[in-house]
């Protein structure tokens, strides 16, 4: 018998006429390549930055272990340090992830710090209001900064780096003009006195909950029945918001993608739709936004406005970048990671004092770490472009 016309051998089952080739010998996709877990994780930006930091903690470990490193005070003291780089690491990452620099964020933590001390102190302004003034300022500048590079067309090096020198000399010229000093003090008890300053800024988060855990044992106490640590300092959960944003904002959202095209390759990316003066311009803001939160918690904190806060922090925040695997050509990085990287500096800079170790090989050790990441993210950037 046979099926629509067709006549097949008695052997042959009619309805397997149709059927598909076996897996077995189906030829192979030559355009799908496997991957072993680990060249994944390889290809991950902040690979390098989680290793070390569990690297960093094994060696302090070993070495710190009994020293009262790792308790409730020791973590607080680097993670604070930490926290406080944080805040300039995502935004200094997501810059470079887009292929700019901004090496203007150290001066503009010292002129945003003086933009909140002056008019609190001097002019008399409610120190909310003076922060507010302060962030509008450090973000116009920001605008400014990212609005001549996207007009000159200059390296964002050469822009930054001169504003570096203006901020720093104008934070100067002003103190002085009108307090005639460069230290102002008094700013700590206005923000404690302010609800809005003291809730955002001021102080420290959970202080009941700190205190009733010293109570249950947990922690210790003071001769005064404080507890030794009061609570959560704010620049760490500023610093935990902040990049959870940031990541969220890079991973999952289309700007995010914006951003990595950018940074890729900006005439492609222009091609293509993406508004890539806009883009650029906004992240200089935000990084102006970064140094200037970095500054008024740092002045709510230690309770004085400095005229030279913030030396080097423009290069301390690269180099936490850096090794959180972010390319200083732009294009392939993550907030994740440059958070890992601003967590090792903490770490080390700290725990270096509950050593042996003199704290002068401090900046050796981050050089160190410099070089070993940006020869790792030299690698890891062959092997993507190889695989492409």
């Amino acid at each position: 018998m046979g099926v629509a016309g067709k006549h097949y051998p008695p052997h042959v089952n009619p309805q397997q006429d149709n059927a598909e080739t076996p897996d077995k010998a189906k030829p192979s996709d030559e355009r799908v390549r496997q991957q072993s877990w680990f060249g994944h994780l390889l290809n991950r930006p902040e690979f390098a930055a989680i290793s070390g930091t569990v690297l960093v903690f094994l060696v302090f470990g070993l070495s710190a272990g009994s020293s009262g490193m790792f308790n409730l005070d020791g973590v607080m003291n680097w993670s604070q340090v930490a926290a406080y780089l944080g805040l300039l690491a995502v935004g200094a990452c997501l810059l470079m992830i887009a292929g700019e620099f901004d090496l203007s964020i150290g001066s503009m933590i010292g002129f945003a710090g003086m933009m909140v001390a002056l008019p609190a102190v001097y002019f008399h302004w409610p120190i909310s209001l003076a922060i507010l003034f302060a962030f509008v300022m450090s973000m116009l500048l920001g605008a400014l900064n990212g609005y001549l590079v996207m007009r000159t067309r200059l390296p964002s090096f050469i822009v930054t780096l001169a504003f570096l020198f203006i901020l720093r000399g104008l934070t100067l010229a002003l103190s002085i003009m009108f307090a005639d000093r460069t230290i102002i003090s008094g700013v700590g008890d206005l923000a404690q006195n302010d609800p809005i300053a003291n809730v955002l800024f001021h102080g420290v988060a959970f202080h009941g909950v700190f205190t009733w855990l010293a109570h249950m044992g947990v922690g210790k106490l003071l001769d005064s029945g404080e507890p030794l640590v009061p609570g959560i300092p704010k620049v760490i959960i500023w610093w935990l918001v902040l990049a959870a944003i940031g990541a969220f904002v890079l991973a999952k959202t289309r700007y995010g993608n914006w951003i990595l095209a950018v940074g890729g390759d900006a005439n492609a990316a222009k091609n293509v739709g993406v508004p890539v003066k806009r883009v650029k311009i906004s992240l200089f803001v935000l990084t102006a936004f970064c140094s200037c939160l970095f500054a008024v918690l740092q002045v709510c904190d230690i309770g004085s406005a400095a005229a030279d806060r913030g030396l080097q922090k423009e290069f301390e925040a690269i180099i936490a970048a850096v090794i959180g695997g972010t390319l200083l050509t732009g294009g392939y990085g993550s907030v994740v990671g440059a958070c890992f990287g601003a967590l090792i500096f903490g770490v080390v800079q700290i725990g270096i004092t509950y050593t042996n170790v003199s704290s002068d090989w401090f900046r050796v050790f981050l050089g160190v770490m410099l070089l070993i990441a940006v020869l790792f993210n030299h690698y890891v950037r062959r092997r993507v472009s190889q695989a492409q």
